[in-house]
């Protein structure tokens, strides 16, 4: 009596079935799980088109767009956008001036208060942000900083600066001592060394600290609201919250001002994807 013997090719083709199966139920559901996910976005951009401006009327796809709703936007919201722009900005540029250094010093000074450091950044990070904006209301009011650009940009640098030092520290201690030692054997101090050896090798970690600080700024609604009592400065998230108690008949106006006012961050994450994804691992393996 002879023992069976196994055939190599029927084994390796029952195997790729079941892989290639695996593949395609595993793409069907992404698809699927994706459809879903970007489908409030589709009918954001779909209710904009529609001529009647009236979302619950509206067909599936705009067979017959209309850009009136964008022109009204614009019309009515373009300043406001102006000034969330201007704000995102401002917040970008405070949040990597303060950051930067602060984390670079965190990652390569060798100090023992450096933990109690982060930790009172981590705590600082976990303050909820009303708690801030109440506080903050009350020092604007003392110092003039009220319906001001320049207070909310110091708002919503506060809330972005823990989250950029963290994601900079981590990154910059990637950074071999040896690099540093041999800058400042050969005659630059500390703040040539930063400027010219961490900077560039922790760029993943800037861009990526200032694409944050942006999304913080731009999509702020507390600090907004909080810290502005008149329309002299209001950002864009403000402006539609008002906007849509005077435009409930114009559901088209209301969602054109929604597109236009996430456009600025579906770019950025679209173009900046491979920065993020190399500045928010940078420092986890070494």
């Amino acid at each position: 009596m002879t023992a069976p013997t196994l055939n190599p090719a029927g084994v390796h083709a029952s195997a790729l079935r079941r892989r290639t199966v695996k593949t395609r139920t595993s793409t069907v559901l992404g698809i699927l799980f994706l459809a879903i996910m970007l489908f409030p976005i589709y009918w954001m951009v779909n209710a904009s088109l529609q001529p009647s401006g009236n979302t619950l009327s509206a067909d599936f796809f705009p067979w017959n767009p209309s850009f009136a709703g964008y022109e009204k936007a614009i019309a009515d919201q373009g300043k406001n956008l102006l000034t969330s722009l201007v704000i995102a900005l401002g917040t970008v540029v405070v949040t990597l001036a303060i950051a930067a250094p602060a984390a670079y010093a965190l990652a390569q000074f060798k100090f023992r208060w450096i933990s109690w450091a982060l930790l009172a950044i981590l705590i600082a990070q976990m303050i909820p942000g009303v708690v801030i904006a109440n506080a903050l209301y009350a020092a604007y009011n003392n110092l003039g900083l009220l319906n001001s650009i320049p207070g909310l940009v110091l708002a919503d640098a506060s809330h972005a600066i823990p989250f950029a030092i963290l994601i900079m520290r981590a990154s910059m201690m990637s950074i071999p001592a040896s690099i540093i030692e041999a800058a400042r054997v050969d005659g630059a101090g500390q703040l040539r060394a930063f400027v010219s050896i961490a900077m560039p090798i922790a760029k993943n970690a800037l861009i990526t600290a200032g694409l944050f600080a942006f999304l913080f700024a731009w999509s702020d609604f507390l600090f907004a609201l909080t810290l502005t009592t008149t329309d002299e400065v209001r950002p864009v998230t403000l402006g539609i919250y008002q906007y849509l108690g005077t435009q409930v008949s114009n559901w088209g106006a209301v969602m054109a001002t929604a597109v236009l006012s996430s456009l600025p961050a579906i770019v950025l994450l679209v173009v900046a994807q491979k920065y993020i994804a190399a500045g928010a691992t940078g420092g986890a393996v070494k």
